[in-house]
């Protein structure tokens, strides 16, 4: 069951390397404005292991990024490289656009082995383009084309992929067709309350505006919907919250599509996120962890919402070989080795651990998250809130956040970079550190990240984190500072 990855030596930072500053200087002058992480992790790798990256430069660092999800079982897992090897030895056929292959017949059976039964026993599977953006427009069109019908539920704070209908979806690009729910966010509740009665106020709110003849909103084709929202801010639905979802759907012939993209394969603690509240949708959009680190996307879904046509819906590479046999072997070795109970475990105590440190520093706003999806909100509390809202007679007023603080979670960030540690910040107003270690990680391991984020919020505290120029390039890491060793399953 264990693999062993090998301590990586401690390498005394030097001045970067003449390659490391040349590579990225030609992408800044390459590369369109467009890029991201990039920003804000001027870092090269070369070499990865299991949850460590090293640069060009010699540095290393703990990857709590996981290729924003993707890394399932981290960097160059062995059972990974070993299929992906078979694959190439074997002499088989690499690109096959949508021809039956045993490679591709052994990740559909792996795959249904894991889906909810219910779901399972009655499914077909499209295989979509690299992205999961691709398979989110190709559950859009499904739903679309089966009912005969063109609006959508959405929800605040989604996101669901940079392609035109999936940013309609996520609200980057405001589609008509598109009716946008209040999603619930306990420490931010949209109708001031949170907790359970912010949770039911949403539904309430969702079939009010179904069932209401001057809502305005027509019987729509699909809800599409994340069970924990990760780029807006690692957010888990309440389970009853998802249990009225399907409910309210079921009851008015509306298809449910979960976006499973970066919650899937283990990481919240179930093999499916869907799993800890017992949902079973009519349409599951899979993508990152599936592929085992190479570009994959599927969507699953009931045989009876099957009404395309042949070639209603295709793509060049949706028969990437490579994709699917290291998409097996993540799946096959989450599953046999109890990888999604182990994430919740670990998980479980990363949060607490995190919230005794956030007791002790009021910059802290919340902190949450489900499995090895963990998300850590900052605040300025020293700015007033907004104003609260009126609280009629009798009911609660709960709490008033303080402002969210995006030029700290900045800091933190690079505070976190310059101790070895890579972690990536989101949320809908960019205060939220989001930490997706790989399911292998151990417990050594996660002391490392939580001390090293720890010393990190420290810093940056007592940095400038207000000026914008803090946003400029990491110094250069601690020479000194120990790395864990562990033996990940």
């Amino acid at each position: 069951m264990a693999v062993t990855e090998p301590a990586p030596a401690v390498v005394p930072a030097a001045q970067p390397t003449v390659a490391h500053e040349g590579i990225l200087r030609r992408q800044s002058l390459r590369e369109s404005a467009a890029r991201t992480y990039a920003r804000s992790l001027p870092i090269v790798p070369v070499r990865a292991r299991g949850l460590t990256i090293e640069g060009a430069d010699g540095r290393r660092y703990l990857d709590c990024l996981s290729g924003a999800g993707t890394l399932a079982l981290g960097h160059n897992h062995p059972v990974v490289l070993e299929a992906i090897k078979k694959v190439i030895d074997s002499g088989a056929p690499l690109h096959v656009l949508d021809l039956a292959t045993p490679v591709k017949d052994a990740f559909t059976t792996e795959l249904f082995e894991t889906l909810p039964r219910e779901l399972a026993d009655n499914a077909r599977v499209q295989f979509c383009g690299p992205a999961g953006t691709d398979a989110v427009e190709a559950a859009l069109k499904l739903v679309r084309t089966a009912t005969g019908r063109s609006g959508l539920l959405a929800f605040t704070g989604a996101y669901h992929g940079m392609t035109s209908g999936a940013m309609d979806a996520s609200g980057g690009a405001p589609d008509v067709r598109v009716t946008r729910l209040p999603y619930p966010y306990d420490y931010r509740c949209p109708f001031g309350t949170g907790g359970e009665l912010g949770a039911e106020l949403s539904a309430r709110w969702t079939a009010n505006l179904l069932d209401d003849p001057k809502g305005g909103v027509p019987q729509p084709a699909g809800m599409i919907l994340e069970p924990v929202q990760g780029e807006g801010g690692v957010i888990p639905a309440p389970d009853g919250w998802l249990r009225g979802m399907r409910e309210i759907t079921a009851a008015r012939s509306i298809p449910l599509i979960v976006d499973e993209v970066q919650t899937g394969v283990g990481r919240t603690g179930a093999f499916w996120a869907v799993e800890h509240s017992g949902t079973v949708p009519d349409v599951m959009v899979m993508s990152k962890a599936i592929g085992g680190s190479l570009p994959l996307a599927v969507i699953v879904y009931r045989a009876d919402l099957d009404a395309w046509r042949p070639g209603a819906h295709a793509g060049t590479f949706r028969g990437n070989q490579l994709a699917m046999a290291a998409g097996a072997a993540t799946m096959a070795y989450v599953r046999e080795n109890g990888l999604a109970q182990r994430a919740g475990t670990l998980g479980a105590r990363m949060l607490g651990k995190l919230r005794q440190l956030a007791a002790g520093h009021p910059v802290i706003g919340d902190v949450r998250g489900r499995g090895l999806m963990i998300g850590i909100e900052l605040v300025d509390p020293e700015r007033d809130p907004a104003p609260a809202r009126t609280v009629p007679a009798g009911e609660s007023a709960g709490t008033t956040p303080a402002p969210a603080s995006p030029a700290l979670a900045a800091a933190v960030q690079q505070e976190c970079l310059r101790r070895g540690l890579i972690v990536e910040v989101g949320g809908r107003h960019s205060a939220v550190v989001r930490l997706l270690p790989p399911l292998t990680l151990t417990d050594e391991q996660a002391d490392a990240v939580l001390d090293r984020f720890a010393d990190a919020l420290e810093a940056a505290e007592r940095s400038p984190y207000r000026d914008e120029q803090h946003r400029a390039g990491p110094p250069p890491q601690d020479q000194h500072r120990k790395e864990p060793t562990g033996t990940p399953c």
